[in-house]
C-alpha cells in the first residue's frame, strides 16, 4: 500500500500563470493548466523564547476545472486550501544540465477567507462566485458564519442533597 497526499493552507505568492496545451487556442477545447506558488509559514519559539518563522514555498499546478478557478478567482495574496499529490519531473536546461522540480498537482482547491480578503474576487470586471462559473466550493467560502444566539439557561430547582435513612444507599459505587 502507498499514499501520496498533500494538504496545504497558505497564501498565493504570485498571480497564476495560465497556459493552454494541445494548441494555444482556448476556444478549440485546449487543456488549461495554471501554475503558481503557495507560501506556508510555521511559527515557533526557539530555545531562547524568541518567536521564529519558517516559510516554505510550494509550486502548485492546477489542471482543467481547477485551472479555471485559479484564472478567475486566485490572485497574489489569496488564502487557499489545497489537496493534491506530489509530482517530480525533470527536464534538460539550455546548458544541457538535467534539472528536477517537485510540484503539488491539485486534486481539490478551496478559497479561504472573506470575499473582501480575496484580491481576485474584488477586482472590477471579475465575475463573482454566484455568476455561474461552475465553481461550487464544498462549503460556502464567502459567507460569514452565523453566530448562534445565546439563550440564558432556564433556572434549575435546587437539588436536595440530604441523606435519607440509610447513608450507604446513596453511594455512587
Amino acid at each position: 500500500m502507498s499514499l501520496n497526499k498533500v494538504m496545504l493552507i497558505g497564501n498565493v505568492g504570485k498571480d497564476p500563470e495560465i497556459r493552454y496545451l494541445d494548441g494555444n487556442n482556448p476556444n478549440q477545447g485546449a487543456t488549461k493548466v495554471a501554475q503558481f506558488t503557495l507560501a506556508t509559514t510555521e511559527r515557533y519559539r526557539d530555545r531562547n523564547g524568541e518567536l521564529r518563522e519558517n516559510t516554505e514555498w510550494h509550486n502548485i499546478v492546477a489542471w482543467r476545472n481547477s485551472a479555471d478557478v485559479a484564472e478567475k478567482f486566485i490572485r497574489k495574496g489569496t488564502q487557499l486550501y489545497i489537496e493534491g499529490k506530489l509530482r517530480t519531473r525533470s527536464w534538460t536546461d539550455q546548458t544541457g544540465n538535467k534539472r528536477f522540480t517537485t510540484e503539488v498537482a491539485v486534486d481539490n482547491l478551496q478559497l479561504l477567507g472573506k470575499r473582501t480578503d480575496n484580491p481576485g474576487a474584488s477586482e472590477p470586471g471579475r465575475p463573482s462566485t454566484s455568476s455561474g462559473t461552475g465553481f461550487q466550493p464544498q462549503q460556502p467560502v464567502y459567507q460569514q458564519p452565523q453566530q448562534p444566539v445565546y439563550q440564558q439557561p432556564a433556572p434549575q430547582q435546587p437539588i436536595d442533597l440530604s441523606i435519607g435513612d440509610n447513608p450507604t444507599d446513596d453511594l455512587p459505587f
